[in-house]
Order: structure tokens, then sequence, then C-alpha cells
């Protein structure tokens, strides 16, 4: 129902527009709109809502209909105000305002209504996935918490059994199907060690004709959680191609896309500059910029750039937490509204960061990490990105163990790396950022 809404929340804000843009021209301006330089305009119009829209959470992110009705108003009036300033600043009147405003009264409703349709059918329970999950009892304590976040496919963990359970004891049992059947399953889940079982697999593939979907642990981390097991990392580790080292196109292309984010990032810097500046010389004395030593693509070093957020000579000595005491009141604001990322689009520019990828980590936590974790230089294999899938996945982490955890959405990003997969992580980035969740 999530994309269903989605879809009739989009084509309907492109209906909605253009509709309002013809009836202008026909009876209003009398102008063919078809023809005129209007129909470019309305579709950016259409866009910038769309994309507003998205930000604030429409319409898959709202669990009341009042915040949906305040997301609505937010959002299409943030997207009629910035078009109303274009406008101004080009001193010509590119759409009428009973397309600009006209827009917002449509579709108010209309996004309410999208909001609505996903709370009435795509988180309802029992629509949700149901997997009986064959696995050992502390994978299935995983599963079940991870389930219980945030997961890519909506999915409850109604059955777990132990591989030894899942075994026949006789010509005629069959215990996998029974549980399946008695538990209403769609989904089943085999741990390693069930795939090399042959009667497991055999009631699998019963099943399996029967309209039950069968996945390996990995391929349900894969497409249910968006991340790889932690116990299947080193194993799959260079059992899948990466787009910038595999494919060549891919490559120039998120290059190009990289540089032309980054060159329009350069005008809010620009503008942020002195505010910046002013704050810095009230309550956040010191030097302006902070500069820090990072592992980039192929575990070469790379200076990168932030406007500070510390106290000066307090730089990181350990794993920065979100309450960090030597982080001053206005690095707090700095942080709390994304800020302080703003000067790295020079390092975006100059090639040292990419806007998606793995986030680059200082030199001695990566040597003591590839210590720790044999495949962890993997992720080094592409350029850092400004944000990741990790970052939009994965609360701030200030540990090892969180580190070990982003690694496992930072394999997946790895293993499924293309250019509407970056566009999708940056599209959530804008959410987050909007949501005031995460970094």
């Amino acid at each position: 129902m999530r994309r269903a809404a989605r879809g009739l929340l989009y084509v309907g804000t492109f209906l909605a527009v253009i509709a309002l843009g013809r009836y202008h021209a026909q009876f209003i301006g009398h102008y063919v709109f078809h023809s005129s330089f209007r129909l470019p305009w309305s579709l950016a119009y259409a866009a910038v809502l769309c994309i507003a829209a998205y930000g604030v959470g429409l319409p898959d992110l709202t669990r009341s209909r009042k915040v949906a009705l305040i997301a609505a108003l937010g959002s299409t009036l943030v997207a009629a105000l910035a078009m109303s300033a274009l406008q101004l600043a080009l001193g010509d009147q590119v759409l009428p305002r009973f397309t600009v405003f006209g827009a917002v009264a449509i579709l108010v409703p209309w996004y309410v209504l999208c909001a609505d349709i996903v709370r009435g059918g795509g988180y309802r329970p029992e629509e949700r996935d149901r997997v009986v999950a064959v696995v050992r009892d502390d994978e299935a304590e995983t599963l079940r918490q991870e389930l219980a976040k945030a997961p890519e496919r909506s999915a409850s963990l109604v059955a777990t059994m132990a591989p030894e359970a899942a075994r026949p004891d006789g010509p005629r049992s069959k215990p996998l199907v029974e549980q399946v059947t008695t538990a209403r399953g769609t989904v089943v889940v085999l741990d390693r060690e069930a795939q090399l079982d042959d009667t497991i697999v055999e009631q699998a593939a019963t099943l399996h004709e029967n309209g039950v979907r069968i996945r390996t642990l990995t391929l349900f981390y894969d497409e249910w959680l968006g991340k790889l097991p932690l116990g299947e990392l080193e194993r799959i580790s260079l059992m899948f191609d990466i787009g910038e080292i595999h494919r060549a196109r891919y490559g120039r292309l998120k290059r190009l896309l990289d540089v032309l984010v980054a060159a329009v990032g350069l005008l809010p810097l620009i503008v942020v500059l002195p505010l910046v500046a002013l704050g810095n010389l009230i309550a956040n004395r010191g030097p302006f910029l902070y500069r820090q030593e990072r592992v980039g693509r192929n575990g070469a070093s790379f200076q990168i750039v932030k406007f500070r957020t510390m106290r000066p000579g307090e730089g990181p000595s350990d794993w920065t937490g979100e309450a960090d005491p030597r982080i001053t009141r206005f690095g707090r604001l700095l942080r709390r509204s994304h800020l302080d990322e703003l000067p790295q689009v020079l390092n975006i520019l100059r090639g040292d960061l990419a806007i998606v990828g793995p986030r680059p980590e200082q030199p001695r936590y990566v040597r003591e990490l590839t210590a720790k974790i044999p495949f962890y230089d993997l992720r080094h294999r592409v350029r850092p990105g400004l944000t990741g899938w990790a970052q939009v996945k994965y609360d701030y982490g200030a540990s090892d163990v969180d580190a070990l955890e982003k690694l496992q959405y930072e394999f997946f990003y790895l293993r499924h790396q293309s250019l509407s997969l970056d566009l999708r992580i940056m599209g959530r980035t804008l959410r987050s950022v909007v949501g005031r969740g995460g970094r």
C-alpha cells in the first residue's frame, strides 16, 4: 500500500498542477498552455511539491490524520513560498498565483487522503509478511528485534524452529510444513545449517510449490531489512560486484552527480559563512574550520573539512557521542541543523568524498576495526560519502559495536550500489534532516 499511495501522491501532484495551468490558460489568461513557457515551470513546481512532500514524510511516515494535515500544509506552503520567492528574484511571474496557491488548496486534502491509505492498509498487522525462521535461538531474537525497528518491508516473525526441530523424524513427518501451515506463514527463512540439510530443503520445496516464499538468511536480511547479517559478512564479502569497481559507466555518472550537487551546495555554504562567523564570535570562539584526517578510497588519507563544533584543542580523541561535553552550545546548534557538514562540499569537489558512500573514519579507528574485523577494509574500495545507507538506517553510532552494526548496512550498499540507490539515500537524507533525525 505504501508504494501505491506514493504513486498516487506524485501522480496527483502533477495532474493537479497541470490541470490548474490549463484552466488558467483557457479561461483566465487566454493563451495556449502546452506551447507556453509556463508548462515547464508547472512541471518544475510539481516536482518541488513532490520533493517537499517526501521531505516531511508523506505519505508513509505520518502516524495520525492530524500529523498528516500539518505535514501537508507545511510542505505545500513551503513549495508555494519557494516558487513565489523565485518569481520575485527573477522579476517575472513564471506561474500565476492561481496555479501556485490553487495547488495548495487541492493537494492538502489529497496528501491527507494518501496518508490515510497507508495507515489503513500498509501497516495493518494482518497484511504483513508472516515469517517462519529455521534458525538458532540467538539469531531468532536478533531477527525479532530487527523486524521491530524499521524494516524495508513490513513483516512479523510468527514462528521459529531450530534446524534439528525442522528435520523429519519419520517417513511421513514434515515438521516444517506443519509449522508453516499452523502459523499461516508466507515466508520461510533458512539459516546456513538448514540450507545444508536435504530433508529441510525438500520440505521448503513443497512449501514453495504452494506459494510460500523461501529465502536464505542472507537474502531475507537483504530484501526485508536492508542490511547483511553479521555472521555472513566475511563469507560473502567477495561474492558480489561493487558498482564503482566493476561498472565503469556507473562510476563516471556517480562522479558527475557528485560534482553537480556539490556545485549547487556552494551557494548555501557562501550564504551561511557570515552567520557561522558571527555565531563563532559570540558563543564558539576559536578557529573557523575544523580539519581532521580521515581514510578515503583505497586507504588513502585526506583532510575532511567541517565548521568547528568543539572547543579549540579538544578535537575527538574518542568516539564522539551526541551529548559529548566537548561540543559548544553553538556547535550543538550547527550539528543539529547539519550545517557543520556544509564545508564538505569542498571535499566532494576535490574528489575526497562522494555524496553517497560509507562514512569516512579516522585512521586509528580504521586500524582498530580492521584488526578486529578482517573484512572491514572492503568498505574502503569505494569513495566515502557525505551521507550513506548506514546513516539513514541506523542511529548515531559511537562505539565499536555501532561500527559493526553500521558495517552490515554498508555491505548492503556495496552490494547494491547504483544511481537509483544513491538517489534513494539522498532523498532519505533530506527526510532525515527535515525530520531532525540522525546524522
